[in-house]
């Protein structure tokens, strides 16, 4: 067995005796996971395990995790290593990760500057097994600690995956002939190249405008303001792949239908009967593409008419006038101005509290088996 063959399987071993998460932070916890750690002398040399164990040894409740993430933001190798603690990503908890970097056009890096990495995944613990764990942020570390320049991680190999599986399908089934002509049928160096693009974007647009994230990230944190900002940031990347032209035309048009298909497609599927906000947003992006005639449905396929780019401007241009109202008002009286907006097109039971799916997908999602 190789070194770190030896480590993945000693952190394996280790994470099964975990106790709930309510106890990660316990002090008798991070002293036995250290003391277990350091049973092998060529588990406890690795540098990545060395960062660790120096946090372990004093950490705190509302200290962040230094070494560690001194360890990841350097690079000093591609290996990630820590405790976790992310309530939607409930399978990670002591796990390690390597990774290989993904080639970028350097237009794209420089505009749109973020600590993104869009990586592949080379080596893990069971945690990144998880089909769920698609990314990794600064704040899933115990410390639930994000600072500006803390990278963030995104698993483009499962983003290929769910694509091929899911989007791909739907594609081919419920979107009418020539809907999405660069990337339907793209291999994989295509769809992963797409998939790269759009992370870039993404973390990139989440930075900008009137209410950016982090910064205004406790107002938008409930299901529907989390859904709208997502669709407010790939809105922003969407018409940014369409609009630069210094990026390269191929590239951008893959990207624009890449990022298209999965927000309006895969996405609305996602956690029926009862959406997450990634799925509430897709219902808020079909329901005013279809009351603003972007998209037409017609005998159960979607048509996706040639004005669509023009009326994701004015989407995206209705949530940035509720957001400039920041200067004037509370994010209180900002943030029901913006819930207002995400429950005029999508479907909110007062009763349950929660939202429903589109009826139209739910039917999707059952005849597709997706």
């Amino acid at each position: 067995m190789d070194e770190m063959q030896e480590v993945f399987a000693r952190v394996d071993e280790i994470r099964q005796d975990l106790p709930e998460r309510a106890r990660l932070r316990e002090d008798t916890t991070l002293k036995e996971i250290a003391r277990r750690l350091e049973v092998s002398p060529r588990v406890r040399r690795v540098p990545a395990v060395r960062a660790l164990l120096e946090d372990l040894r004093s950490f705190e409740p509302g200290t962040r995790m230094e070494a560690v993430k001194a360890h990841i933001n350097t690079r000093r190798d591609n290996h990630v290593f820590s405790l976790f603690d992310a309530s939607y990503f409930p399978r990670l908890k002591l796990d390690y990760l390597t990774y290989g970097t993904l080639p970028t056009d350097p237009h794209l890096a420089e505009r749109y500057a973020s600590p993104t990495m869009p990586v592949t995944i080379t080596g893990r613990t069971a945690g990144f097994d998880s089909r769920v764990v698609v990314a990794l942020f600064p704040e899933n570390h115990l410390d639930g600690i994000q600072r500006p320049d803390d990278l963030i991680f995104y698993f483009i190999d499962k983003f290929v995956t769910r694509h091929n599986l899911v989007t791909r399908k739907m594609i081919d089934e419920i979107v009418e002939p020539g809907g999405f002509p660069a990337i339907q049928g793209a291999p994989d160096e295509v769809v992963q190249q797409a998939s790269s693009w759009w992370v870039r974007l993404h973390e990139y647009h989440h930075r900008q405008g009137d209410m950016p994230i982090p910064d205004f990230l406790p107002a938008k944190k409930s299901k529907p303001l989390a859904g709208l900002e997502e669709l407010r940031v790939d809105i922003s990347s969407m018409l940014a792949c369409l609009h630069d032209d210094r990026l390269p035309a191929d590239e951008a048009l893959r990207a624009y239908e890449f990022i298209l298909a999965e927000r309006l497609l895969r996405y609305a599927v996602e956690g029926i009967p009862r959406p997450n906000y990634d799925a509430v947003a897709s219902q808020l992006l079909f329901n005013y593409l279809i009351g603003h005639d972007g998209i037409r449905l017609n005998e159960g396929r979607i048509r996706l008419n040639p004005h669509l780019p023009a009326v994701l401007e004015r989407f995206l241009g209705e949530i940035q006038r509720i957001e400039r109202y920041i200067h004037d008002e509370p994010v209180e009286a900002v943030r029901k101005r913006l819930l207002a907006f995400t429950n005029e097109y999508t479907d909110y039971d007062p009763e349950i509290r929660d939202y429903r799916h589109i009826p139209f997908f739910a039917e999707v999602k059952k005849r597709l088996g997706v």
